[in-house]
């Protein structure tokens, strides 16, 4: 039996859906991305396993345990949110050890030492007298990280909780984030609209889009065998081509540009070149006027000789090639 099990969850608000009959299974232990665009209902999704918010129908079972109508209070959670929540007039250790005492009649030396434990591990032990306003936006994270894993949770949920960082904390707090998480083994479910996040931290990744569920898979699964046109253009880049009503699909590095001579599936013209350090991005116009783009190793398009307005001799390995029927050819994103 899965830890968490979502059953067949309907929520409306008046008459648009924010779930429609969505269901998910996430085993103990785990860390599963709900990743989507905005508005896809994946907060919905959170809010609902929280007890935060009501449902119209379907179920919430919690390690074995129906939960569906439980309030927050009673399902043992830890929350993190996009804006920290921490209380601007305590300390780091005052706002770990209210969060403690909330849930713990325990003596505060006993809870003292849990919070300075916590501390330690997120790395901020010598930050711990320092109000919120002293701290940086990824050390306010690690607080509100902090006094969400303090009370020992059943499972974690963490909501956006990197997207109000810049791009080099967030990287480093990924890295942190997954490592605590493994080193406590608690189960956390994770609300992000970034693939990136989504693709590096999950053990699993659920994509969501219009309140369903498009997908649910390892990040690697979704992203070499998307199952839809939408999770194949959310989730990275991809090349689509009509084909009189259906699409085929191919990622941009599992292109081949190949000698004029040799076998090729498509020739295109060069029409902008992007350089990205370890990767070189070439865009191409084809035969059917419709856009492609390459994806290649710098030292290889350096040993090319490739230029804006060349021609260029491409192969699209029939193995990499995903095919979707009945789809509108203004699927590509």
């Amino acid at each position: 039996m899965s830890f968490l099990e979502v059953k067949n969850v309907v929520k409306r608000f008046d008459a648009q859906y924010a779930l429609n009959d969505v269901s998910v299974q996430i085993e103990k232990g785990e860390l599963v991305c709900i990743l989507g665009p905005s508005g896809c209902g994946k907060t919905t999704l959170l809010r609902i396993i929280a007890g935060l918010e009501s449902l119209n129908s379907g179920r919430v079972i919690i390690d074995g345990r129906d939960c569906t109508y439980l309030p927050a209070a009673a399902r043992n959670f830890g929350i993190v949110f996009q804006s920290y929540a921490l209380f601007p007039n305590m300390t780091v250790i005052g706002n770990i050890l209210f969060g403690l005492r909330q849930k713990s009649k325990a003596p505060r030396s006993e809870l003292e030492v849990r919070a300075k434990e916590v501390l330690r591990m997120v790395d901020l032990f010598d930050h711990r007298d320092k109000y919120p306003r002293q701290l940086s936006g990824g050390q306010q994270q690690r607080t509100a990280l902090a006094r969400a894993i303090a009370i020992s949770p059943n499972f974690l949920l963490l909501d956006e909780p990197l997207s109000a960082l810049d791009a080099k904390v967030r990287t480093k707090l990924r890295g942190e984030i997954r490592a605590i998480q493994k080193q406590l083994g608690v189960t956390t479910i994770m609300v992000t609209h970034d693939q990136e996040e989504a693709l590096t931290m999950a053990d699993r990744v659920i994509v969501m889009n219009n309140a369903v569920v498009e997908q649910t898979g390892t990040p690697r699964e979704i992203y070499n065998n998307p199952a839809s046109p939408f999770v194949a253009g959310f989730i990275g880049t991809m090349n689509f081509f009509d084909n009189k009503g259906s699409a085929q699909a191919i990622r941009p590095e599992k292109i081949k540009i190949v000698d004029r001579h040799e076998q090729h599936d498509q020739t295109a013209r060069i029409t902008a070149i992007e350089f990205k350090g370890p990767l070189t991005r070439i865009y191409g116009s084809v035969q059917s006027r419709s856009e492609i783009c390459v994806d290649l190793s710098s030292q290889e398009f350096d040993s090319l000789n490739l230029h804006e307005g060349g021609i260029i001799f491409l192969r699209l390995p029939e193995e990499y090639v995903s095919r979707y029927q009945n789809v509108l050819t203004d699927v590509a994103v």
